[in-house]
């Protein structure tokens, strides 16, 4: 039986049982759960509604889920390749209920499935060579004597089940809350595969195909168990492993899934046809064939490789099959290659791969390529570090480690070959620093009440009228100081909760209103507006007077700075619309920043943008903006909004209904902000910066409406100044300016030249110590290359010498260079670190040279002696 066989035979067995057939979410976890990184189970797409937070319009579903497992608790990464069953990638198809049928009907669809007969859909294995786990009790929880009756009354041997602790047969969510025994399906495969002949053994033979949980207890903060009043399934069997059965093979690596993968994995590999099952080669093939179907995947949903979070577990991913690739002989670059074999293989289930094939083999060979000239690269930087105080920085150590990848320990080898300090402690505290920004980026979405703020959630949800509206009458629900806690009358700083308001709070991006309350006997300045907990407004205020809750206060927005932050919002989406358009449909939104100044946009894309593109990118969204079109905002299903075209941002949640925002025939986003309601407020939109943010993320800031007029007038007075300035019309400027580069250039050359010049006419001395020739020269205004081109120069004149220059290049700095030549026994590094204590420097090197400097120009006459001396 073909794997996409199986595939539907368990989504269509399911519909047959009343189950709606739910597509798989993507493999990254979702962003407002900064506990999940990765989706590792079917469940997760349904975690809200487990917990009562989210209701859909069906109680049972089914779904062959994308999975990852390459970090966190369920970290199979290690594992792969070297076990007949382990992936980082792999599929899993599910059934769940949701407080709809419970244990009965879960245990008779499992078991009617994977025995009943392959005509009427099902799967046909041999119930004697089948398992059945269940929990056996554990602290205080019963054994599930329920779940052990139902299966033998659904046809298994009593011999056949077997009780498990908590280990293997109880399930949470967390610490807290939903929790429950699971019972788990195992297949013998028979005595050819080596293992354990039961459950939960070592080995492969004996191995799980299928999960059932029981969620049906609540576990609070103390640890007691509380009965659901609506228990819930939720179901897990891995295709791969089930596949494998079906097809009478031992691995998983060996079904029909893998066979174009490997297929073109052996086309580029230095293996001989009969040397490809050794055990070396096997693993290093299972490796590559599954990370590259990882990785396609990964790129598929959006993720980039890069330093942190999920793009540093893609780039681990990729450097892992590069090295098992070589293991392979294959040279050169080939990992990007493979990936059109990933869609040969899938396709059929996820046609949608084909149409971003092309960007994920860009994203796949850029970090291919980048990583194959990481050791080059890495010492062309170290080569070029400033090193002249002795000493390689903790900063630059860390960027080489974490920019380039370059290993540590190349760094501190390079560092001993030139007897100069490596800044390790410095480096720690850079990746230290890293480390917490990585922890605070993870808590970002994570609510935090402070003080008595936690009762927000439990007061009556703010009504905002923003929309429409930027004044309208309102109450005072809660008042809270300072310092969060809640007061009953409020006079300074604190915060406002009101019944309504037009104040837009921070979110999406945008940032929230500023304005005026008004209230009988005073007023409040209104600083910011948060919303800490869902639909709860909260104005953080300056009161002059004294508020009272339940009073009436007249609430006004300040409505010149929203009509800027507006204009910026819908230039986002021109942006973003136009940015598809130049670079391409790969381009999504990362993040964003909607302010009065200016907006921010952050967005996937794996090269720098090239000055035709952003010119490309301003016109189109210019263009759209001074069509002066009506925008159309509107409410719809979420469903009929996607079908639509709407863009949904990827990672946001969002509720049955939506906000739908639309500029008519170039724009269309969910999007709760706030917008023109004619683009021609807009005026042009202006791009201001593009960069970086991190690997495979750039960024773009701009300005719109009354804010590009301001940087354009200023643009325009910076020109006229300098042509003033340089008694030239603008349009001669650029020529100007390049011949006088040209002119500045030509000074430093001779300037250089002369230098050298004058170093070279008689600066130098030579004596006698001990019957080696030492050459001194004192020289002012020579530094790094110049200085060492002076040493040059200086040893052809000098075959067999100790060489001593010495530069001052100003009251407060001085630098030197120490040569010994070949035929001379002395160490250069030794003897110049002989001068530094008069120096007040620092410096090092090899035998034959060494270098440094230091801050005590007066010094070098003792510098010179304690030379003498050492010689």
């Amino acid at each position: 039986m073909k794997t996409s066989e199986l595939r539907q035979r368990f989504l269509q067995y399911f519909e047959r049982q009343g189950h709606r057939r739910v597509a798989s979410s993507a493999v990254i976890g979702p962003a407002d759960d900064p506990t999940v990184m990765w989706t590792n189970s079917g469940m997760i797409q349904f975690k809200d509604v487990f917990l009562g937070k989210e209701n859909r319009d069906y109680s049972r579903a089914t779904t062959s889920q994308k999975c990852l497992r390459a970090g966190g608790k369920h970290n199979d990464l290690d594992q792969v390749g070297f076990t007949a069953r382990h992936h980082t990638f792999f599929e899993m198809l599910g059934n769940f209920s949701f407080g709809d049928y419970f244990k009965a009907d879960a245990i008779r669809f499992a078991w009617e499935f994977v025995t009943g007969p392959v005509d009427e859909g099902c799967l046909g294995l041999d119930p004697s060579k089948l398992w059945v786990t269940v929990f056996e009790g554990s602290e205080g929880v019963p054994a599930d004597t329920e779940a052990e009756e139902l299966w033998r009354a659904a046809g298994v041997r009593p011999d056949r089940i077997m009780r498990f602790g908590k280990a293997d047969n109880f399930w949470q969510m967390g610490d807290t809350g939903p929790c429950g025994p699971c019972s788990e399906m195992h297949f013998d495969r028979g005595e050819h595969i080596p293992g354990d002949a039961t459950p939960n053994g070592q080995g492969d033979r004996v191995m799980e195909i299928w999960n059932l949980v029981f969620m049906q207890y609540e576990r609070d903060a103390k640890g007691v168990l509380t009965p659901l009043p609506k228990p819930s399934i939720d179901t897990g069997m891995g295709l791969e492993r089930t596949a494998s059965i079906l097809q009478g093979v031992d691995t998983n690596y060996e079904i029909d899934l893998f066979e174009p993968i490997f297929e073109a994995i052996w086309k580029v590999a230095k293996v001989a046809p009969g040397e490809r099952r050794d055990h070396a080669n096997r693993t290093a093939s299972q490796v590559v064939a599954d990370h590259i179907r990882a990785a396609t995947f990964m790129c598929f949903d959006g993720v980039v490789p890069s330093n942190e979070g999920r793009g540093y577990v893609l780039r681990k991913i990729i450097r892992r099959a590069l090295r098992f690739g070589r293991k392979l002989g294959i040279e050169g670059l080939f990992f990007a290659d493979l990936a059109p074999a990933v869609f040969q293989a899938m396709g059929d289930q996820y046609p949608e791969l084909l149409g971003e094939m092309g960007r994920i083999q860009k994203s796949l060979h850029r970090e291919e390529q980048q990583f194959s000239h990481t050791l080059s690269a890495g010492l062309k930087i170290l080569e070029a570090s400033d090193i002249s105080k002795g000493t390689l920085t903790g900063s630059d150590i860390f960027r080489l480690y974490d920019t380039y990848g370059f290993p540590v320990d190349l760094v501190e080898d390079w560092c001993r070959e030139r007897q100069i300090h490596a800044d390790l402690a410095g480096f720690q505290q850079e990746l230290n620093a890293q480390r917490t920004r990585a922890r605070a980026a993870m808590k970002a979405h994570d609510l935090r009440l402070a003080g008595d703020l936690a009762v927000l959630a439990d007061l009556p949800p703010t009504r905002f009228t923003g929309y429409d509206h930027l004044e309208g009458q309102a109450h005072v629900v809660a008042l809270f100081d300072a310092a969060h806690r809640r007061v009953k009358q409020l006079t300074g700083e604190g915060y406002v909760l009101l019944d309504r308001t037009p104040f837009y709070a921070l979110s999406g991006g945008q940032v929230g209103d500023t304005g005026q309350l008004r209230f009988e006997g005073g007023h409040a300045e209104v600083l910011d507006c948060t919303a800490p907990a869902q639909k709860r407004h909260l104005h953080k205020v300056v009161v002059t007077g004294s508020l009272h809750e339940n009073s009436a206060v007249n609430a006004l927005v300040h409505p010149i700075r929203r009509r800027r932050v507006r204009a910026h919002h819908t230039a986002t989406h021109l942006l973003h619309a136009a940015l598809r358009e130049v670079l391409g449909t790969h381009v999504k939104q990362a993040g964003s920043v909607v302010d009065a100044s200016h907006l921010r946009f952050d967005f996937t894309h794996f090269a720098p943008l090239e000055p035709s593109q952003i010119e490309e990118i301003e016109r189109l969204a210019s263009r759209q903006a001074l069509r002066s079109v009506d925008t159309e905002v509107r409410e719809m299903d979420i469903e009929e909004a996607l079908a639509s075209g709407a863009m949904a941002l990827f990672g946001e949640k969002y509720g049955d209904v939506v906000r739908v925002v639309q500029v008519p025939g170039f724009s269309t986003e969910l999007c709760g902000g706030t917008h023109v309601p004619n683009t021609g407020e807009i005026g042009v939109v202006k791009i201001t910066s593009e960069g970086a943010v991190s690997a495979g993320v750039r960024r773009i800031e701009a300005v719109a409406g009354e804010m590009a007029l301001e940087l354009l007038q200023a643009d325009e007075s910076l020109i006229q100044g300098l042509s003033r300035r340089a008694n030239a019309n603008r349009e001669a400027l650029p020529e100007l300016l390049v011949t006088k580069d040209q002119r500045i250039t030509q000074l430093e050359r001779e300037l250089k030249e002369a230098k050298l010049k004058a170093a070279g006419g008689g600066a130098e001395q030579v004596e006698q110590v001990k019957g080696v020739p030492l050459v001194t020269a004192l020289v002012e205004g020579l530094e790094g290359n110049a200085l060492r081109e002076f040493m040059d120069q200086v040893r052809t004149r000098h075959s067999s010498a100790v060489i001593v220059l010495a530069s001052k290049v100003s009251d407060d700095k001085v630098a030197a260079l120490v040569s010994v030549s070949p035929d001379l026994s002395y160490d250069a590094g030794a003897l110049f670190k002989t001068m530094l204590p008069a120096l007040n420097g620092r410096g090092g090197g090899k035998k034959d040279l060494a270098q440094g400097g230091g801050t005590n120009p007066s010094g070098l006459p003792e510098a010179l002696h304690a030379l003498r001396s050492a010689l």
